[in-house]
């Protein structure tokens, strides 16, 4: 499979989803356009069921708050992101970084709006407790990832704990930067983020 492929892969189409969880869906996509256009403080039941189509007594069969559809929005965008890590992890320790620069940099995996949204969620599960653990479940996955990534690579066992932590936090660094920073732009982004992976897994000096 080529690497556009391979980083565009996602779920099936919801043409042939229950009629219910269509209605979740647009839930959902409600609630991210909503915050991407106004930021989840500001973004109101009535708003998110407006944008859905619905009636808010009708949004509340499907879910029992504001609260509940971020933390499924969430969820759902997370394990998105896992299971595309997870189709990578048969090839090589180079071919993955690449992968994964891809995934998160090139617009075509993890798409700007997503990251938006993500970044509102990473406020929320400061004091969210359902939240908070779907965000540290995630960062757990990716260090746990990271760390095998590196130990499959010539860096080798010794290290690779930290250096899968100091991965994480560049990419979720370069990544948040990249968002708030037009100087940056995502093709330096993932150029460096590139660079410094194949550095930190022994593969080449950082560029």
């Amino acid at each position: 499979m080529a690497l556009q492929e391979r980083i565009r892969s996602g779920p099936a189409s919801k043409r042939s989803m229950p009629r219910g969880e269509r209605r979740r869906g647009a839930i959902l996509q409600a609630l991210h356009d909503c915050i991407i256009e106004k930021g989840y403080p500001k973004t109101t039941l009535a708003d998110v069921a407006r944008a859905a189509g619905m009636s808010p007594s009708h949004l509340l069969y499907y879910f029992a708050g504001m609260d509940a559809i971020l933390t499924q929005y969430f969820g759902d965008v997370a394990r998105r992101i896992t299971g595309r890590l997870d189709g990578f992890r048969t090839e090589t320790p180079e071919q993955r970084i690449n992968l994964i620069a891809e995934l998160f940099f090139s617009g075509e995996g993890v798409t700007r709006s997503e990251i938006g949204f993500m970044l509102e969620c990473f406020g929320v599960a400061v004091h969210d407790r359902k939240l908070h653990a779907e965000k540290a479940a995630l960062d757990r996955y990716c260090k746990a990832y990271l760390r095998r990534l590196f130990e499959q690579s010539p860096h080798g066992v010794r290290g690779a704990r930290d250096s899968a932590e100091v991965a994480y936090a560049l990419l979720v660094g370069l990544r948040t930067a990249e968002y708030f920073d037009k100087r940056l732009g995502a093709d330096d982004a993932r150029r460096l983020f590139h660079a410094e992976m194949l550095n930190l897994a022994g593969l080449r000096s950082a560029e």
